[in-house]
């Protein structure tokens, strides 16, 4: 009983100290607040350093703020230690990512094009981008390439606008070094936002195990190092359950405000994953549901109701106002990106539809549901079964490589150049060409990679011990485990299920970042507890003992992950990518028009040389099953834009494809590493790469 005579909840947060608690979710917090007032600036074409600091500085401070008032718990002496391991865990982890991160510039794949946007977006603060003068409209200029898509008002980027809005602080502060030391920073308040759920719901001192275990993970590792959307969509996602067990806490404090605030702030974090990355719909959906479960209990009749019925319209109300900025991001700033997604994003909006039904449903009939239940018969076996429908959902993943081969055949030219790059990538691997496999039946696999089997094993344990608790309590025992078991129950099984990414390692493992690997290891963790602590009730325990057990579990967690880890943690890729396009940008002249006569120069370089050297930049259309222009055309563009006062500037991959225009000079040699590209095997090496850029002033 607290003072006021109420009966007191078991608090998660009884065990976390308040200085670990704090620095756990004020990542989400600043970030959530960055993002209110970043995207309605964006959206007015006001995205620049002063604004954002005035605005998204005081969002940002405002939310950490109402987040961090009167937080509950204190700090206990006997693991003020186990605080400052994490904290040296997250330290590590950012200084080692920091002096590896890597330099993805040029487009290739999705770093690259998210560090354009943030680039674009930190030195003109608006969107579209637009469509630069070549003395007038001509079929053979196209403005698109790799990354970017070319609309009616002029070129908007791919991929949502968080990320890019989030990484133009380093590009303000430190131009672009500065933004490639972004990751390593947000990789860094990761670990301390996984670190702060596993103190809540496990106990501070098991915090720096889940924080190690995380941060060496290789997909961590690759996702800290350059300029993902993973990292911060995790930030927001676990940031958000640790604020809804903070408002939990305050219900069961009673301090002043119930929570309600921190429950507001939760909703929020969850629904603004959304503008960091669309597949958020996806793992907020059980977010959705649990706030209607929360309505619903406080509208049943009890002798005792769930105080936690209070935090449902709150959380609920966050989650809508983060979920609208998502969708008007994504409507307003990237429609073609949803729409080149849509064979995955309709279905997903239809599932979210009846989720949305069933909850509004199940929420208004919550109390004639709930007399009828009490008169059905308890069905005692039906704890045990879903506990065993987890450990069996989990073998099924084990032998799906033995009875199902995932293939799809080439219908879209999207699905063409899919098929295309998997076939190349079989070859380089040494593997019989089957350009259909998509290689996701070994989805468990990729998993047992990053985490180990050991922390797959406890994890799986874990959730089907804390499954059959909740079924057979009624939800009263292990009730703050509900929400976190179902967004990694229900994300982890659809990302298993169906990875919707191109199958090559490390760039596949992405997949994994934002909730599957965290939530492994959050579960790991508490199944090694839960082991540990059942010999201490025996009269055979003794604390040697016990100590022994946890350091020889904390071992199998640690050692697994590492050994993946080890083969890539210490080699930097792309290094040297900065200086390069640097010195392309000094030996272009400064009133140059650029036009690309080739195509996989074109597809690396146009938004590059667009954004970053300033310059106008364009490609010349080239025939079917042709890697190069009509000379015709290059020559009448290049008369064009002389007209309009500028000098027309060529370029290409070999100085073969400029010979036809004038004497050609390399502008860019650029050697260096790039990530490994492994279909069947953890990824354990870099792989070599070139780029050539020549350059010619058409005579």
């Amino acid at each position: 009983m607290n003072r006021s005579g109420r009966t007191r909840l078991p608090s998660e947060r009884e065990a976390a100290g308040r200085t670990l608690a704090a620095v756990s979710v004020v990542p989400a917090l600043a970030l959530s607040g960055w993002l209110l007032a970043g995207l309605p600036l964006l959206l007015l074409g006001w995205f620049r350093p002063l604004p954002m600091a005035l605005l998204g500085g005081a969002a940002a401070l405002l939310l950490c703020v109402c987040g961090l008032r009167r937080l509950p718990g204190t700090t206990a002496a006997p693991h003020r230690w186990a605080t400052a391991a994490t904290f040296a865990v997250a330290l590590g982890s950012g200084v080692f990512n920091g002096l590896l991160h890597g330099e993805q510039l040029i487009v290739r794949r999705d770093p690259s094009t998210y560090a354009q946007y943030a680039v674009w977006l930190a030195r003109h603060g608006s969107l579209p981008i637009p469509v630069s003068d070549f003395g007038g409209p001509d079929p053979a200029l196209r403005f698109d390439s790799m990354g970017v898509y070319m609309t009616g008002d002029g070129i908007v980027p791919q991929f949502m606008a968080g990320p890019p809005m989030t990484y133009a602080i380093g590009h303000w502060l430190g131009g672009v070094p500065g933004l490639l030391l972004v990751p390593p920073v947000l990789g860094a308040l990761a670990v301390l936002t996984v670190a702060g759920t596993a103190a809540r719901l496990v106990g501070t001192r098991w915090a720096p195990l889940a924080a190690l275990v995380f941060a060496i993970s290789l997909p961590i590792l690759y996702t800290s190092r350059t300029t993902f959307s993973e990292i911060p969509s995790l930030i927001l996602l676990f940031g958000g359950m640790n604020l809804l067990l903070d408002a939990r806490a305050r219900l069961g404090a009673a301090l002043p405000g119930a929570g309600f605030p921190s429950a507001v702030l939760a909703g929020l974090s969850f629904g603004l994953a959304l503008l960091v990355r669309i597949d958020g719909l996806r793992d907020v959906l059980p977010v959705l549901a649990f706030a209607g479960l929360l309505i619903a209990l406080r509208r049943i009749p009890r002798e005792r109701p769930y105080p936690e019925g209070r935090l449902g319209v709150p959380l609920l109300t966050g989650l809508v106002v983060g979920a609208l900025w998502g969708f008007i991001g994504g409507y307003v700033l990237a429609r073609p990106y949803l729409e080149y997604l849509s064979g995955s994003l309709v279905p997903l909006l239809a599932i979210c539809a009846v989720v949305v039904v069933l909850t509004a449903a199940g929420t208004a009939l919550a109390p004639w549901i709930a007399v009828r239940a009490r008169r059905l018969p308890r069905v005692r076996w039906l704890p045990d079964a879903a506990a065993a429908l987890v450990v069996l959902v989990m073998i099924g993943f084990a032998v799906r490589p033995w009875v199902q081969t995932v293939r799809r055949h080439a219908v879209t030219p999207e699905d063409r150049l899919t098929a295309d790059f998997i076939e190349k990538t079989q070859i380089a691997n040494g593997l019989a060409k089957d350009s259909s496999r998509l290689y996701y039946e070994h989805s468990l696999d990729w998993v047992f990679w990053y985490v180990g089997i050991p922390a797959v094993v406890l994890a799986t344990l874990a959730a089907a011990v804390l499954v059959r608790r909740l079924m057979k309590s009624g939800l009263t025992k292990e009730f703050g485990w509900l929400l976190p078991l179902a967004v990694i129950g229900w994300t982890a099984v659809t990302t298993l299920w169906r990875p919707a990414i191109t199958p090559d390692h490390p760039f596949a493992s992405r997949r994994l970042v934002p909730v599957v690997i965290p939530g492994l290891v959050l579960l790991a963790v508490w199944g090694l507890h839960w082991l540990t602590e059942r010999p201490a009730r025996t009269r055979w325990s003794s604390p040697a003992r016990s100590r022994v057990a946890v350091a020889a579990g904390a071992l199998l967690m640690v050692i697994p992950p590492a050994i993946t880890s080890i083969g890539t943690a210490f080699t930097p890729v792309n290094r040297g990518e900065a200086a390069a396009v640097a010195g392309l940008c000094r030996a272009i002249p400064a009133n140059a028009s650029v036009l690309i006569v080739e195509r996989v120069t074109g597809d690396r370089l146009t938004q590059v040389i667009r954004g970053q050297c300033g310059l106008p930049t364009a490609r010349v259309v080239y025939p079917q099953k042709s890697d190069v222009p009509l000379q015709a055309d290059v020559l009448r563009l290049a008369e064009a834009v002389r007209r309009t006062g500028r000098v027309p500037v060529l370029l290409a991959a070999e100085p073969e494809q400029l010979m036809a225009y004038g004497p050609a000079r390399r502008v860019m040699s650029l050697r260096t590493r790039q990530d490994e590209r492994s279909l069947v095997d953890p990824p354990n090496g870099t792989w070599s790469l070139t780029v050539n850029v020549w350059m010619t002033v058409p005579t």
